[in-house]
């Protein structure tokens, strides 16, 4: 068995093009099997090499090797074809298929399409960064061979202009902060590169998440977008404590030697000049570490409610209310519902000068300009308590808590709501009238409940059907059953449903938006909550004056032909009355 080293050299002279060998130890070892140079010359090159010489560079320099028979070896121990470019003829209509910033970056050309593979020609068969990032980046079955370097180089030089090395910087990224690390390109070592595209392609993908997990004999890559996991190519196991090492170091935080307790750390790098951080979690597993990394791209709160799905008699709704000049404001739902974006949309719509909005959050993880935000350290006695007092001596108008965890925090927010402050605030439960017995359950008079909570809004997510290949659609009786749909209601709708193109990678979804529940409290709701009402019965009355139901939004949604049927069944399976 051939073990991967990840040596990581420059060739020179005539590979003059910057290619990197990912492993030039297992080069070396099959240039000696195959007879072409012998360990004690080697061995010999290596006590004269200087700086970033190599030795494979030192022998194609001094004429011991050829670029030909290094790139047939390495063909050969890769199951790939051997091509000459120099005679190969190849259509020009070809090089289409690969921009040009791919081209360079992965030094990577299109030779030939048969309509089912596309035939790439690269220089080195062991960087698996390359071979398993073409065909996501391409959307193509890619079809690789084995040419030289400076065959590669020529080719690129002849059909896309100027040089591999003015690869675009929308296709690179800084890191910002961290230890030791500060400005790693994704030139540096093939580790480095294959970390660097992860974390590109799923920006571009617009995951939330990337998740790194091992396996038996193989490393999965996931990566959850519009809320789905969407399975990469795996990995092999062998890559695994590298690439946790690299995304480590990163952190700048996160420890390299122990492997056996979880830890948590955080990156921010610079993508085609936006700032993104990065959350990063390990947990030991019985294969390894496991590691997510939460992508947090602060463009992405900068949303009003149109944008988070809000329609327009919704939309005023929840306007007017967050202009109130007091009480408390909750949002509700499961972990990843979206309330912490809901949230920032709001505050952003009341966000202007002659107003002090505070936020107390654990952690920060977006900077809203023009509020000040305070982030929760319980080490030290900064628990959301703690911050809430200090906080109102900071005469705010407007108070955000990240979430209500116990009695003494919803105690302080219930005085601040009755002393003239707005607050806004989360939950977990799962409906809006819920959340009247969930602060009842930690402690919370009922009386003050209602006299200080204004509204109560449960959200959940939904995917949007792609907007360049959303079709039109027939429910089934099934679909028009459960949704509670009549004949007339679809006939005078534009119901659509998923298709696929290379716009949303073939899912037929392209980004998220809310379907909600908004409970308003006004003068008979409040009295409904010193009766001390259950949950059901104060649910069932609320309907009855009105209150929509999140599958009764997502009904909405579906009949304008913003989601699918069966994606607010989905989301929306517990809501069944």
């Amino acid at each position: 068995m051939k073990t991967f080293m990840f040596a990581t050299k420059t060739l020179t002279n005539q590979a003059k093009n910057h290619t990197v060998y990912s492993n030039e130890d297992y080069l070396l070892e099959l240039l000696t099997e195959a007879g072409l140079v012998a360990l004690e010359e080697i061995d010999a090159l290596r006590g004269q090499l200087t700086g970033q010489e190599s030795v494979v560079g030192r022998l194609i320099a001094d004429n011991r090797l050829t670029e030909e028979q290094i790139a047939q070896v390495s063909a050969q121990s890769s199951s790939m074809d051997y091509v000459d470019l120099a005679h190969l003829p190849i259509s020009p209509t070809v090089f289409e298929l690969v921009p040009d910033e791919i081209a360079k970056r992965f030094r990577a050309v299109p030779i030939a399409d048969d309509g089912t593979y596309l035939t790439v020609a690269v220089a080195d068969p062991l960087d698996f960064e390359t071979l398993d990032s073409l065909p996501h980046l391409l959307g193509r079955e890619i079809n690789t061979v084995c040419a030289t370097a400076s065959a590669i180089h020529q080719v690129i030089h002849q059909n896309y202009g100027g040089d591999i090395a003015e690869a675009t910087d929308a296709e690179s990224f800084t890191v910002v902060s961290s230890e030791g690390d500060e400005e790693a390109s994704a030139d540096d070592a093939p580790i480095i590169k294959m970390v660097s595209s992860m974390l590109l392609e799923s920006f571009k993908m617009k995951a939330s998440d990337i998740h790194i997990e091992p396996m038996e004999t193989t490393l999965r890559i996931r990566y959850r977008i519009d809320g789905k996991l969407v399975e990469m190519d795996n990995h092999p196991k062998k890559l695994h404590p590298a690439i946790i090492a690299r995304i480590k170091v990163m952190s700048g935080s996160m420890s390299i030697a122990e492997k056996r307790l979880p830890q948590d750390g955080r990156i921010q790098i610079r993508v085609a000049g936006k700032e993104v951080d990065l959350r990063v979690s390990s947990v030991p597993s019985n294969h390894g570490e496991s590691v997510v990394m939460r992508i947090l791209d602060k463009t992405s709160l900068m949303l009003g409610l149109p944008e988070l799905g809000f329609l327009s008699d919704d939309q005023d709704t929840i306007e007017k209310m967050i202009r109130l000049p007091d009480g408390i404001i909750l949002v509700t739902g499961p972990t990843g519902s979206g309330k912490t974006t809901t949230l920032y949309g709001c505050l952003n719509t009341i966000n202007t000068p002659d107003r002090k909005i505070i936020t107390v959050e654990d952690p920060v993880e977006y900077e809203l300009p023009g509020i000040n935000q305070v982030m929760v350290k319980t080490d030290i006695g900064m628990t959301f308590a703690a911050a809430l007092r200090a906080m109102m001596r900071q005469a705010p108008n407007i108070i955000m808590l990240g979430e209500i965890r116990d009695a003494e925090t919803a105690g302080i927010a219930i005085q601040a709501a009755l002393t003239g402050h707005l607050v806004f605030s989360t939950l977990h439960t799962n409906d809006a009238p819920g959340a009247v017995a969930r602060l009842a359950d930690i402690g919370v008079k009922r009386f003050l409940v209602a006299s200080s909570v204004r509204a109560i809004i449960a959200q959940r997510l939904v995917r949007k059907l792609c907007p360049a290949c959303k079709t039109a659609a027939i429910l089934n009786d099934r679909e028009m059953r459960t949704l509670n749909l009549d004949a007339k209601q679809v006939a005078e709708s534009d119901i659509m449903g998923p298709q696929g193109c290379d716009v949303c990678r073939q899912m037929g979804y392209k980004g998220r938006a809310g379907i909600f529940e908004i409970f308003k409290v006004d003068d008979e709701v409040r009295h409904l909550i010193n009766e001390e009402l259950t949950s059901p019965q104060l649910r069932r009355r609320a309907r009855e004056l009105g209150m929509r139901t999140l599958r009764e939004d997502g009904i909405r949604k579906v009949l304008s032909g913003m989601t699918s049927a069966s994606e607010v069944m989905r989301v929306t399976m517990a809501d069944s009355d």
